[in-house]
């Protein structure tokens, strides 16, 4: 990831940005706060800058400060430029002033002490096009880097050299790297990924794989934690090989596949290539060769109905090298992997959607969604100070409602203990008793707050319990639900708790809610050493009824130029620009982790996301910015875009279509069959969406995740 750029995989921003603002704080009201902590120069210590998003006129940003030294810090300042004309607006987590375009920030007065090792992140809004751009930062008088005055990093160590390559390992060495203060360790790069901190100027690489070739550089680290240039690259290829200049072949494509029954499955897939020719290919089912075949295809028989097999295929040349497999493919035999009749249906009511969206509990009646649904989210309450607390108080318990915009026809009084959303939503469940409601905690703006939740989990999950069954609203909630995005990985802010955290949270969720329900919207970030792996979402999956896997917005007009793709893909395609963002990829990995596909819901976005300065049909153009959206740039709803931008193909399950400049991703009633159809082959839970103001006013797409289940 560089600085401006932030791949993000959530529900929650979804938010109208008008909604966001409305919950910060002006810069005004914070330099008003409690006086500043006096900042205190840090032996080391960086300070890094992101801008979140962009939508043309304006954008987000953010700081993290790090401690990388190895004693508190009591208090931290950062100061820096932006190019003329670009502000900041709003901001939160810090005290922020400019003058001209000097901008500084102050720690809060609960965010100034800084552990070793730990971090803190504040944000904003601004105006302008230049949120990208900064220059002459500060950290609290010093460099940004971490290098106090009179500190350089270091100098790249020399080319390193290889030695004693075997099948499997190869030794190096290198010369020093120079440094004013001393230099402290080395980093080894293997194809660019770190896989050794040493202190010596030798090392050996092992478990390589043998004919392989692999480029080594080697980073240098000072006293000051700093690190310098990289060495010149030195490329090594493993023995064990074929003939001289026979390179075995490539990985064959994903399997696709077809004509699925009982006991049999026809598979195919892409040709690998090699140098020399590929002379036939091994077809793997779990683990273990069922058949070698010359043609792309093989149908696979003497199968179990209604179980799951894992496919992937390995190329083989004329010299008898095999190449890497292909990715897997996991398959369900008919006949006995249907959907139960219990499937979940559940979708994502905003606290929020009743100001500029209108949308209101009534419209879930109204729509013919209620009779459709088996659960909702009420979305969001808040996280702060190590608790769960109320979102918005005055959505929630307080809006009055008349007869006609009642669930049940009869107007609030002036004097009644519960009004608002709350109200509504136990009239709505007199109304429709099978339907489930959970408290949704978190989500994009609000998980910042699981950091320090998790530090006392107990504490949290009582905080938890004894809110959503406060007695003001007895009756009203079967449970909670946990959005935190992402626990040790990096949303709107960055968590480092580490991979226990979540499933630590998830396991004292379970034990003070007993058999209410718990459950999680988790990331769906299968790329190799992704979100998925930050945390333990298997050893979590224990503790929960089911995961909302957030199968939507990997790919959006935050990359502002491109290139255009469907935001949320069924299965990988030619040109996706990002290996393991799709649909497919995240179950199966999260499958390969040990969570249960019965606990697996997969996410549907009932909006759409898209570009603008677009002029090519197909996925893969290149854009300008996001396209104009009526509450956010770069977003619409599928009630709008229904009308105004109809679905002229697919890509990867999902459709699409370019209107004049706008080319837009969404699903369709057609398409979300074709993912409920895999959610019953892969065995899944159900599915669920967000969020319900995003349908028609007849709930075309409930009705179509509905009997897409059946």
């Amino acid at each position: 990831m560089t600085p401006g750029t932030l791949t993000r995989t959530t529900h929650a921003r979804r938010r109208a940005l008008a909604a966001l603002t409305a919950l910060l704080l002006p810069v005004a009201a914070l330099i008003g706060l409690a006086g500043a902590t006096p900042a205190h120069a840090a032996e080391s210590a960086t300070a890094t800058y992101t801008k979140v998003s962009d939508w043309g006129t304006g954008f987000q940003g953010q700081w993290t400060v790090k401690n990388t030294g190895d004693t508190t810090i009591n208090g931290w300042t950062v100061e820096w430029d932006f190019p003329s004309g670009t502000s900041v607006g709003s901001a939160w987590d810090a005290r922020v002033s400019g003058s001209g375009t000097h901008w500084k920030a102050q720690n809060a007065n609960w965010n100034g002490t800084i552990a070793p090792g730990a971090s803190v992140s504040f944000g904003f809004t601004g105006a302008g096009s230049g949120g990208g751009d900064v220059s002459g930062c500060k950290l609290n008088g010093g460099s940004c880097d971490g290098a106090q005055p009179g500190d350089n990093p270091p100098s790249a160590p020399g080319k390193p050299v290889a030695g004693s390559v075997t099948d499997t390992s190869v030794r190096l060495t290198w010369t020093a790297a120079t440094d004013d203060k001393g230099v402290k360790n080395y980093d080894i790069l293997r194809d660019g990924t770190k896989v050794a901190t040493v202190e010596k100027l030798a090392y050996t690489d092992t478990g390589l794989t043998k004919d392989t070739s692999y480029t080594y550089t080697v980073v240098a680290r000072d006293t000051a934690d700093q690190t310098g240039p990289a060495s010149e690259p030195l490329t090594v290829r493993t023995t064990g090989g074929g003939q001289p200049g026979d390179n075995p072949p490539s990985a064959p494509g994903k399997p696709v596949a077809s004509d699925v029954t009982d006991t049999s499955v026809r598979l195919a897939w892409t040709a690998a290539t090699d140098d020399k020719g590929v002379k036939n290919y091994d077809v793997l089912r779990d683990g273990t060769k069922v058949a070698t075949v010359e043609k792309l295809a093989y149908t696979d028989s003497g199968l179990t109905k209604g179980t799951d097999y894992t496919y992937p295929v390995v190329a083989r040349d004329t010299a008898d090298q095999t190449g890497p497999a292909s990715a897997a493919t996991t398959v369900r035999t008919t006949g006995g992997g249907q959907q139960p009749v219990d499937a979940v249906k559940l979708g994502y009511f905003t606290e929020w959607g009743v100001y500029d969206r209108n949308y209101h509990v009534k419209n879930l009646v109204t729509s013919g969604s209620a009779s459709k649904l088996t659960h909702i989210n009420y979305a969001f309450g808040n996280v702060q100070g190590g608790r769960c607390t109320v979102g918005d108080a005055y959505a929630a318990t307080d809006k009055a409602y008349t007869a006609d915009q009642s669930v049940d026809g009869v107007a609030d009084t002036w004097d009644q203990p519960l009004r608002g959303n709350f109200n509504q939503l136990k009239k709505l469940k007199a109304k429709y008793p099978n339907i489930k409601i959970l408290w949704s905690f978190g989500g994009w703006t609000w998980s910042g707050g699981f950091t320090d939740a998790v530090k006392n989990p107990a504490a949290f999950a009582d905080s938890c319990y004894q809110l959503v069954n406060d007695a003001r609203w007895a009756g009203l909630f079967d449970g909670i639900d946990l959005d935190w995005e992402y626990p040790n990985a990096c949303g709107l802010t960055c968590d480092t708790s580490g991979p226990a955290a979540f499933s630590t949270m998830m396991k004292a969720m379970r034990d003070k809610f007993g058999k209410q329900l718990v459950t999680a919207a988790i990331t769906a970030d299968g790329s190799d050493g992704g979100k998925i792996d930050a945390a333990d979402y298997g050893g979590g999956s224990q503790y929960a009824d089911w995961y909302n896997v957030m199968t939507y917005d990997f790919f959006g007009a935050w990359d502002k130029t491109g290139p255009t793709a469907p935001h949320s893909p069924l299965t990988s395609y030619p040109g996706i620009p990002k290996q393991g963002f799709n649909t497919d990829a995240a179950l199966q990995k999260l499958k390969a982790k040990g969570v249960p596909a019965k606990k697996l819901l997969i996410g549907i976005g009932f909006y759409g996301r898209g570009w603008t300065g677009v002029t090519q049909d197909a996925p893969g153009g290149t854009a300008t910015g996001p396209a104009p959206g009526k509450y956010e740039a770069g977003i619409e709803d599928y009630k709008i875009l229904k009308a105004s931008c109809p679905s002229t193909g697919t890509v990867a399950g999902t459709a699409y279509a370019r209107c004049g400049s706008n080319w837009w991703s969404y699903d369709t009633p057609a398409t979300i069959n074709g993912k409920m159809s895999y959610a019953k082959q892969q065995g899944l839970g159900g599915a669920f969406f967000w969020e319900f103001s995003g349908d028609t006013a007849d709930g075309e797409l409930m009705t179509a995740i509905d009997s897409g289940l059946k």
